[in-house]
C-alpha cells in the first residue's frame, strides 16, 4: 500500500524559512518522480516543484529562487526547502507521486507577521 506522510509545516514570519519532508512507503522510490503541490483556501491545488527519478527539477515561477526540492532515495524521502517565505505562500502543502493519484494528508504552512 502506497503511503505518503508530510511533515514540517508551521507558522513562520515573512522572510523566514521552513523545510517540508515527505516520507514514502509502498513504492520502489528511486523509480518515481515526486512533486509538491499547494492549495490555498478557495483556490485550486497547484504544482510548486517536482523532481524526477534522475533528480532533474522544475519549479513554479512564483517560487523559483526561493524554494528547493530534493530527494534522498535511501530514506525514501523528498524535501522542500522554502526560504524567503511570503504571505502568499500560505497554503496546505501536499506531496505526490508524479502521474499518480497518490497524495499525502498535507501539512499547513502559514506565513504571517
Amino acid at each position: 500500500q502506497v503511503q505518503l506522510v508530510e511533515s514540517g509545516g508551521g507558522l513562520v514570519q515573512p522572510g523566514g524559512s521552513l523545510r517540508l519532508s515527505c516520507a514514502a512507503s509502498g513504492i520502489i522510490f528511486p523509480l518515481y518522480g515526486m512533486g509538491w503541490y499547494r492549495q490555498a483556501p478557495g483556490k485550486q491545488r497547484d504544482v510548486v516543484a517536482s523532481i524526477r527519478s534522475d533528480s532533474s527539477t522544475n519549479y513554479a515561477d512564483s517560487v523559483k529562487g526561493r524554494f528547493t526540492i530534493s530527494r534522498d532515495n535511501a530514506k525514501k524521502a523528498v524535501y522542500l526547502q522554502m526560504n524567503s517565505l511570503k504571505p502568499e505562500d500560505t497554503a496546505v502543502y501536499y506531496c505526490t507521486i508524479l502521474g499518480s493519484n497518490n497524495w499525502g494528508q498535507g501539512t499547513q504552512v502559514t506565513v504571517s507577521p
